[in-house]
């Protein structure tokens, strides 16, 4: 096993989670990617880690992703909860299961795999960091995505109990609450001119954020730069939240 500290990033085959995966391997940690895409593989190797196949709204399958870890790789010290889903649908008619998806991959998915990455960093003494994506939809919600905004808002009280429960053991736990990010999950936005629109028309920068930009605030999150930033979430939003613009 390695001395290099190892970062453990969900939903890393693409967009934001392989970004965070980039800026923390510059960082010089050894990088374990995990998603449901046989993709992640790939993109692990590239960046001379190590890569899973997990689905994070399976709370067996996280437990027995990090026995895998620490029995091959060594214990983590940085965790990102990236994976998320939103599935969007009329709030009259929206489905119970489909509610129940989201939750579990973005709100309880996080949770699990918390509290068994801070089992491991408590009893090896490790000062650990955990972040947790958020999103703006923590704060300001949109009625297309309910149970996506439920689970975000639940993100963030789970962020901040997790930073109090582990601030005695010097671990420290933060959110990152992304707004309009170019990623796949923007790309109908981006393929319909009078939707970029609406979305620019509340973004004071004008732009869509890029997913490097996230992966850099996550990466800050997790260095000793941020030794002193724990129970919070910050915000990368081109200054969306100083507005009341919700559609």
């Amino acid at each position: 096993m390695s001395s290099t500290p190892i970062a453990l990033i969900s939903g890393a085959a693409q967009g934001i989670g392989l970004a965070c995966a980039e800026a923390l391997a510059a960082d010089g940690y050894k990088v374990i990617l995990a998603d449901v895409k046989d993709s992640v593989m790939a993109e692990a190797e590239r960046l001379g880690g190590a890569g899973y196949i997990c689905d994070f709204g399976d709370a067996d399958a996280i437990l027995n992703l990090f026995d895998g870890i620490e029995a091959y790789h060594g214990p983590v010290a940085a965790l990102v909860n990236n994976a998320g889903v939103a599935m969007p649908g009329d709030f009259l008619s929206y489905d119970l299961a489909a509610f129940d998806t989201v939750l579990n991959l973005n709100l309880r998915g996080v949770f699990v795999a918390t509290q068994r990455a801070a089992r491991t960093m408590v009893e090896n003494q490790i000062a650990g960091a955990i972040v947790n994506m958020s999103s703006i939809n923590a704060q300001v919600a949109i009625p297309a995505i309910p149970a996506y905004c439920a689970s975000k808002g639940g993100v963030a009280q789970i962020t901040k109990v997790a930073a109090l429960a582990l601030a005695r053991n010097n671990i420290r736990v933060n959110a990152v609450g992304p707004g309009s990010i170019d990623t796949e999950m923007m790309a109908g936005v981006n393929a319909n001119p009078e939707a970029m629109k609406v979305a620019m028309s509340r973004t004071p920068l004008g732009r869509p954020g890029t997913a490097s930009e996230i992966g850099d605030v996550v990466a800050f999150l997790c260095s000793d730069k941020a030794s002193y930033v724990t129970g919070e979430t910050i915000f990368v939003d081109g200054g969306r939240l100083g507005l009341n613009y919700t559609m």
